[in-house]
């Protein structure tokens, strides 16, 4: 019981979460964004969406989830594919096997790297806010 203590008590000090916590609704925080129309370095396939910061193993993860397609009537069942947003090539790449058409094409590792950071860095900042934030456009 002591050992326990003494793992948790820094973690519950620095606000961290452990390995296992399985995060709630209230602690996502969200922010829509939108590509521009003339904006060269938009590194998904879809024109917009959503950029969510949610605890998974122990850390914070930044994720891009699509938005709801313009023709999709309300009453239709929609279910947003997702991508982790990150500048770890392994998580880049093997991580988001399952929905990888959700990056545009790009011609290397190291170019979609290039092309996610700016959103990794959104995506960080987006985290320290406080837990259950909705952030407008351009706020951070």
């Amino acid at each position: 019981m002591m050992a326990e203590m003494a793992v948790a008590m820094p973690l519950m000090l620095a606000g961290e979460q452990g390995l296992f916590h399985m995060p709630s609704a209230e602690e996502v925080r969200l922010q829509p964004i939108t590509r521009a129309g003339n904006e060269a370095g938009w590194p998904f396939s879809v024109d917009e969406g959503t950029l969510a910061c949610v605890w998974g193993g122990g850390q914070k993860v930044v994720m891009f989830f699509e938005g709801r397609p313009k023709g999709l009537d309300e009453g239709e069942d929609f279910k947003p594919r997702g991508v982790i947003v990150t500048t770890d090539p392994m998580q880049l790449t093997l991580g988001n096997m399952a929905n990888r058409a959700l990056f545009r094409d790009s011609a290397s590792v190291e170019e979609r790297l290039r092309l996610v950071a700016p959103f990794v860095t959104m995506g960080q900042k987006l985290c320290d806010q406080p837990p259950g934030a909705r952030v407008g456009h351009g706020e951070l």
